[in-house]
């Protein structure tokens, strides 16, 4: 069986997935497909570059240095995200924390990220290049509406691939996977709401109304999308981990031992549960 592993969006809050990864990683567990969406993918490549523990590494040391997040990068004309773009996306994979670009492209499988396309509204599933020094495609699937500048990948407009597909299993079916493993950055009770602002939005992207019309009706479609998985679940094809609390954890949180502990609670979920996630992949 064709097994697939799916990691959820969530910015600073992927460090419970992380955890989750990283104790796959010592237990040498690898799916055959991996696609993410948002931070999912972001920080779900060095699960795949084999590198244990380096988002934690980088979200320990660099969460409350405001090159890295602040409203100070959002105000700059060169950069238009509350993230620091050259630094997130270059200075710390290619300098400070290196990203291992070649153990990356010895993975075998196939991985894919998410970005929705602002003329559509639709969700668009890429290929993540192996060697792409500047990360793009990564930057454009974690471009929360609001806080980062519109990505052009081949001449069309994308943002964050979670406003149209928040939590991207049934892509993994499509692909050919029988079965999912499922990484949620919140807790299984979570319950979207209406998003607040999408008076702001309608401002800021008035010239796409496909996009305005995902964001009015996307707490509706996370309550659909998360209702079929726990139906999966129960069907047995898929395994779904979520933390328990989020451990007052936002999504651009600056204090490093809640992002630790995040982290951990996502480990330590993982190693209680990895004879079944074995026998999950086993199969």
């Amino acid at each position: 069986m064709k097994t697939g592993l799916v990691l959820e969006g969530g910015a600073l809050r992927t460090v419970f997935s992380t955890g989750v990864c990283d104790a796959m990683l010592a237990a040498d567990i690898m799916p055959e497909y991996f696609i993410g969406v948002s931070a999912g993918i972001a920080y779900g490549v060095s699960y795949l570059s084999r590198q244990p523990r380096r988002n934690l590494d980088i979200l320990t040391h660099y969460a409350d240095d405001p090159r890295y997040m602040g409203m100070k990068n959002l105000l700059d004309h060169n950069n238009q995200s509350y993230f620091g773009l050259e630094f997130t996306y270059d200075t710390i994979p290619n300098q400070l924390i290196p990203f291992d670009y070649d153990t990356f492209a010895a993975y075998p499988g196939q991985v894919e990220a998410v970005v929705t396309n602002l003329e559509t509204g639709k969700p668009e599933y890429k290929e993540v290049p192996r060697r792409d020094d500047k990360f793009e495609l990564l930057q454009a699937t974690c471009a929360m509406p609001l806080l980062f500048p519109i990505y052009h990948l081949d001449g069309k407009p994308y943002l964050d691939g979670g406003a149209s597909d928040p939590v991207p299993y049934q892509r993994a079916f499509d692909m050919g996977c029988d079965q999912v493993m499922v990484v949620l950055t919140k807790p299984r009770s979570f319950v979207r709401k209406p998003e607040k602002l999408l008076p702001v939005m309608r401002k800021r992207y008035k010239d796409y109304p496909n996009f305005l019309h995902t964001m009015e009706h996307r707490h509706e479609q996370d309550r659909a999308c998360r209702e079929r998985l726990f139906q999966l679940e129960k069907e047995g094809r898929a395994l779904v981990i979520a933390p328990e609390t989020l451990l007052g954890v936002s999504r651009t949180e600056r204090d490093t031992e809640k992002l630790r502990l995040l982290w951990g609670e996502g480990y330590q979920q993982a190693v209680e549960r990895m004879e079944e996630i074995r026998a999950f992949f086993a199969r």
